[in-house]
């Protein structure tokens, strides 16, 4: 009896590169005895409706996009009660999520992964209402990936990212924060703070930290204060992209839970995509809660 798959894309995610490709992945599916139902997003949010009111039934789930749609195909999983595997095909710009879990860049390579790879129960966070699967942000360039424009991501790929962020440079602020964790509490002005699950993020690699596992249950934690003058800045920089280097300003840690309080709202970020604006924000790890197709190793 052949399997049966939900397979959601955005058409419009990277290059579009999704539509060159389309039929050769069903194909691929097809070969491989599932029964397939494309469905192509029409808008924001539209992934996690498609994955609430149309999986039950289906043995698989598999999308192709960027990191925003797998977080919104995740998004609609954690709020079903039959939980079934999530297969993905990278098509973003940055796929940050892929490259931690050694997903192929090649969509076809990607297609052969969801009908030959092995289950893996990963982590997924919880910010106040909000999933994530990798990443939940505040501060500085935080807002660049859901303010640049989808097809100027397109062209310019990373570039987008680092043009739109200088842009942001002459309007640097800090947020006044209580950060609680473990039996930890730190207080002071933050530019700057990632709460992560992956190798990288915005592309770069290794910036989150070493050691990191996916599966672990624990946040790699990274927090950033308001330097005292503009060249502290440099050093920051460097801090973050070479770990030798060392920064009074920078906080790192590992948790399964923290509390940012603060007495304005703050704006987070999640997967890239706008996750509200918060006095009160409780961030959970939610241990091997989703299983995600990856290459046999």
């Amino acid at each position: 009896m052949k399997q049966k798959m939900l397979f959601i894309y955005n058409p419009r995610a990277g290059k579009a590169q999704i539509r060159s490709n389309l039929l050769d992945i069903i194909d691929i599916f097809v070969k491989a005895d599932y029964e397939v139902t494309a469905y192509p997003t029409q808008a924001a949010g539209d992934a996690v409706h498609a994955v609430k009111e149309r999986s039950e039934g289906y043995d698989i789930v598999v999308c192709s996009g960027g990191d925003g749609t797998l977080d919104e195909v995740v998004s609609g999983m954690m709020q079903c009660d039959e939980k079934v595997p999530i297969g993905y095909v990278p098509a973003g710009s940055t796929n940050d999520f892929a490259s931690s879990l050694k997903i192929p860049k090649n969509m076809i390579q990607a297609a052969d992964v969801v009908v030959n790879g092995r289950d893996f129960a990963c982590d997924i966070g919880k910010l106040n209402n909000y999933n994530f699967i990798y990443v939940a942000a505040f501060g500085i360039f935080t807002d660049v990936s859901y303010e640049t424009n989808q097809d100027v991501k397109n062209v310019l790929g990373h570039a987008a990212y680092l043009l739109e962020g200088v842009k942001r440079l002459p309007m640097v602020r800090s947020y006044a924060l209580k950060v609680s964790y473990d039996d930890q509490v730190i207080e002071g002005e933050f530019l700057y703070g990632m709460i992560t699950n992956s190798f990288s993020v915005g592309g770069f690699r290794g910036i989150t930290g070493k050691d990191v596992l996916l599966d672990d249950g624990l946040f790699e934690v990274t927090l950033i204060r308001k330097p005292s003058n503009p060249l502290d800045l440099n050093n920051i920089i460097m801090a973050l992209v070479d770990k030798r280097v060392k920064s009074e300003y920078i906080y790192t840690f590992k948790t399964p839970k923290l509390t940012v309080e603060s007495e304005e709202a703050v704006p987070w970020t999640v997967d890239g995509e706008f996750g509200g604006e918060h006095l009160k924000t409780v961030i959970e790890n939610k241990q091997k809660v989703l299983h995600i197709r990856i290459p046999n190793e």
